[in-house]
């Protein structure tokens, strides 16, 4: 690790060259004082693409080279889901930070496998719950923390696609790759804004179901964004799946997510919540920002409702600074990824429940 000085320049390495380690790539590079150095990924192409369009200069092919690098302080992980674990390890390993991108893993074992790298190594391991940063859900998250919701003792998450699937035969679609369908990849964000808007309550039980109704039969793919590696893998994985869950305190949440369904939908996403003394509504279309946020309650004994108006959020943007301020904080005990724990916790109840046909107590071995 290249050093542990509060204020000391910040040198960080980008694993993978989709979305999300462009994204990332760009967050790191509007902070001061951090300096992306190194990017690895497997397309010859987009390594050299990124790496021009960044003015990166050290540019591999195998993760391993790129951590082998004794120059860096932190990676982000922006790889398919299976190789999430091994490069976290790795790289805590090192003496790095990790900033791994959603899920956490595919399993618990290979989160919990990974938090023990963290508190072993001493660093900061996070997930990039970009969504949370979305202005809609601060601003609903501060009127909960005034008090206006009360407690809230019900939850309703959702990440509906009509013809979504990221590409038949890509990763994606390969269980042994990904972990599962929409539910681990949309369904971990809502529930991630739920749990984060509800104040983090236990989930003792879920009940989950999932279905595979288009994908295998070519059916419910997505129309619009970057083409996909092609691994060879057919469809394995679900394309709507629909959880409930009980939490320790008494409430409720329900989850449902979706890559292809036959619904009023495009690529649409949001969180109902209901509070002892108000609800709220967060609805958004296709990634909008505005006018997404509506808060019930009661004045004068008369029904109101409060349509506040929002800023559309940092996104990755807001996770990079976060992550950065984090080390710089030299506070990193309180940082294992335990958040990411807990949701791979849950999202694999749900796929056992849904396997096994009952509900799952979490704990369950």
């Amino acid at each position: 690790m290249a050093t542990d000085s509060v204020g000391a320049p910040l040198r960080v390495g980008v694993i993978g060259l989709g979305y999300a380690g462009n994204v990332h790539t760009r967050g790191y590079q509007k902070i001061p004082g951090v300096e992306v150095v190194a990017l690895a990924g497997l397309e010859d192409d987009r390594l050299r693409d990124m790496g021009a369009e960044y003015g990166i200069l050290n540019l591999y092919h195998d993760w391993q080279d790129l951590l082998a690098r004794d120059d860096l302080d932190a990676v982000s992980v922006c790889t398919p889901n299976f190789l999430h674990a091994p490069i976290a390890e790795a790289a805590l390993g090192r003496g790095l930070h990790v900033l791994t991108e959603k899920p956490m893993a595919r399993t618990t074992e290979e989160a919990e496998g990974m938090v023990r790298a963290a508190v072993k190594a001493r660093r900061v391991l996070q997930t990039a719950f970009n969504h949370r940063q979305r202005g809609d859900v601060q601003t609903l998250r501060r009127f909960i923390d005034e008090g206006v919701l009360g407690r809230v003792y019900y939850a309703r998450a959702t990440w509906m696609r009509r013809h979504g699937i990221p590409g038949l035969g890509s990763w994606f679609t390969s269980k042994e790759l990904a972990g599962g369908g929409p539910l681990i990849d949309l369904g971990v964000h809502v529930l991630d804004q739920a749990l984060y808007l509800m104040g983090e309550p236990e989930i003792v039980t879920v009940s989950a179901s999932t279905y595979a109704e288009f994908g295998p039969r070519g059916r419910g793919m997505r129309r619009f964004g970057n083409p996909k590696m092609i691994t060879g893998s057919g469809f394995e994985v679900e394309d709507f799946a629909t959880a409930f869950m009980r939490t320790a305190d008494g409430g409720t949440l329900t989850l449902e997510a979706s890559w292809a369904v036959e619904g009023d939908y495009r690529d649409d996403f949001g969180v109902l919540l209901y509070g002892t003394e108000g609800g709220a509504k967060i609805d958004v279309k296709v990634y909008g920002w505005e006018d997404t946020l509506e808060i019930f309650t009661t004045q004068a004994g008369s029904p109101v409702t409060v349509r506040p108006a929002s800023v559309k959020g940092g996104g990755h943007d807001a996770v990079t600074a976060s992550f950065v301020e984090t080390i710089r904080s030299g506070d990193w005990s309180a940082h294992t990824g335990l958040e990411g724990l807990k949701r791979v916790r849950i999202i694999e109840a749900c796929y056992a429940s849904a396997r096994e046909g009952r509900e799952v107590f979490l704990g369950e071995k």
